[in-house]
């Protein structure tokens, strides 16, 4: 299917292990150890300075809340939860005391939204790691494909979708790396096709055009729409069904026209994506019991 020279070997171990007849160089006759060692003065360690914001606490309910605050030139106080934490963007003119009280004021989601994070986190880390072999599982479209290794004389990737195998060919002594990356911008690669395709099948049912469509890796965000009608899909939502997917573009076109995420803005998503509360809890969950493939 690949060659007309017949297929070739097939991989059964990770193609960046050593053959067990190859034996490590010897060590050069012409270094020796020194014969006595050499005694070194130690000093105290002492931690570098961090470049890191500092974080504060705060006391909200039964609970310390700890956060990272950063200063910028932005006209409100914006709030982004991840896997390090709270941390919370304000105008230099806001007094710290105004921080925390909008952070009480948001207290319910914040602290939500943080032990969503915990339990995805944790859901990640009870999941045993891909191996990078051949015959490895690896989630595309909401179901598993298979990944086949090939050794050969190019680096080629295909795809079968009739058998939802992804077959990797590989330059003898390719490395796991060289394998993820491979594999990673063969994700990339479908997830800008098929992004573009249901971002224009869903602006046309809203009556909406966007200025451009790029991927991004953000590690919390699933998509943006600027001001300036830019849209930006997160490629990782390429392991996710259809339907998932949809949902996102639905909600980033929909920012066009409202950019904010009040009632009238999910009555502008509902009209093209009635499902959409379905959906985001779908996402949510999808989202937590996803491998961690590319750290």
């Amino acid at each position: 299917m690949f060659s007309r020279e017949g297929p070739k070997p097939v991989y059964t171990a990770p193609v960046w292990s050593v053959p067990p007849s190859q034996k490590p160089p010897p060590a050069s006759p012409y270094v020796s150890p020194p014969e006595t060692a050499v005694p070194v003065k130690t000093r105290p360690l002492v931690a570098p300075p961090s470049d890191q914001p500092p974080r504060r606490q705060l006391l909200v309910g039964e609970f310390i809340l700890e956060y990272e605050l950063r200063r910028s030139t932005r006209r409100s106080i914006g709030f982004m939860i991840d896997d390090d934490g709270l941390r919370v963007t304000a105008p230099k003119r806001v007094s710290i005391a105004e921080i925390d009280e909008a952070i009480r004021t948001k207290q319910h989601w914040i602290l939500s939204k943080l032990k969503e994070r915990r339990e995805r986190r944790a859901a990640r880390l009870q999941k045993p790691p891909v191996e990078w072999i051949d015959g490895a599982q690896l989630p595309y479209l909401g179901a598993d494909i298979t990944l086949r290794l090939l050794m050969g004389g190019r680096n080629r990737s295909i795809y079968n979708p009739h058998t939802r195998e992804l077959w990797i060919t590989l330059m003898p002594g390719a490395g796991e790396n060289l394998l993820k990356e491979r594999v990673k911008t063969w994700y990339q690669q479908q997830a800008k096709e098929l992004f573009g395709q249901r971002l224009d099948l869903y602006a046309g049912r809203l009556g909406v055009q966007y200025h451009s469509f790029g991927l991004s890796s953000a590690g919390t965000r699933w998509g943006s729409c600027t001001a300036d009608r830019k849209i930006r899909l997160n490629w990782k939502l390429i392991h996710f069904s259809l339907p998932l997917i949809d949902y996102v573009v639905a909600h980033e076109l929909s920012h066009i026209l409202e950019m904010n995420h009040s009632q009238q803005f999910w009555d502008t998503v509902g009209l093209i994506y009635p499902e959409y509360e379905d959906a985001k809890n779908l996402l949510r969950k999808r989202s937590q019991e996803l491998l961690v493939l590319f750290p």
